[in-house]
């Protein structure tokens, strides 16, 4: 990679930063705004960290829950994207999220799986669709074994146990996840390709 590409990817980065400090503050519009311009400028094909990046916070700055879910679906594919040769590998099992059984992240990618499902476990709450907020939420209970003992880590483990004892509160949810509300802004972790 040329020292021009480099500093380009981190322009990106610094502006979805930008974006998110924006959505942080409360001026949601503003960062639909820029990070809508940005996804507009890299596009579906462009670099997976990015779509992933952008894709997860533009999710927390929609205001309805369908919009939300699809921007989620989109940082989960950007991430899934990322594998090994950008293929999923061949192998015996049944397709999990259109991907077969043996397909594994790239390794950088990894640790953004917990926080990607325990996104997308808080939109189907939001959307009243106990059974995939169950399923999610056991994929981002399984994928913590990629985090760090840190801050971050430690942070993602916590919102998915908080979500899951209040999802197994609700009544009728029986056990595991029921219905309920999200989970409010996911943390993502700050990291480089």
């Amino acid at each position: 990679m040329t020292e021009q590409q480099e500093a380009s990817e981190d322009a990106v980065m610094t502006r979805i930063g930008q974006a998110v400090i924006l959505l942080h503050a409360g001026d949601r519009e503003e960062a639909r705004n820029r990070l809508g311009e940005i996804w507009s400028e890299i596009g579906e094909e462009g670099d997976s960290l990015h779509r992933c990046t952008l894709a997860h916070y533009m999710a927390d700055a929609q205001d309805d829950p369908a919009d939300e879910l699809a921007w989620d679906l989109r940082a989960l594919t950007a991430a899934a994207a990322d594998g090994p040769g950008d293929e999923p590998q061949d192998g015996p099992g049944s397709p999990q999220d259109g991907r077969p059984a043996r397909w594994e992240p790239h390794p950088a990618m990894r640790v953004f799986y917990p926080s990607l499902h325990l996104s997308l476990a808080a939109d189907y709450v939001k959307l009243q669709r106990p059974e995939a907020a169950r399923i999610h939420l056991a994929r981002a209970r399984a994928a913590t074994a990629a985090l760090s003992d840190d801050g971050y880590g430690n942070g993602v483990r916590a919102a998915i146990a908080q979500l899951e004892r209040r999802l197994a509160a609700e009544p009728g949810a029986g056990p595991g996840p029921g219905s309920g509300s999200g989970s409010g802004p996911r943390p993502f972790p700050e990291q480089s390709p």
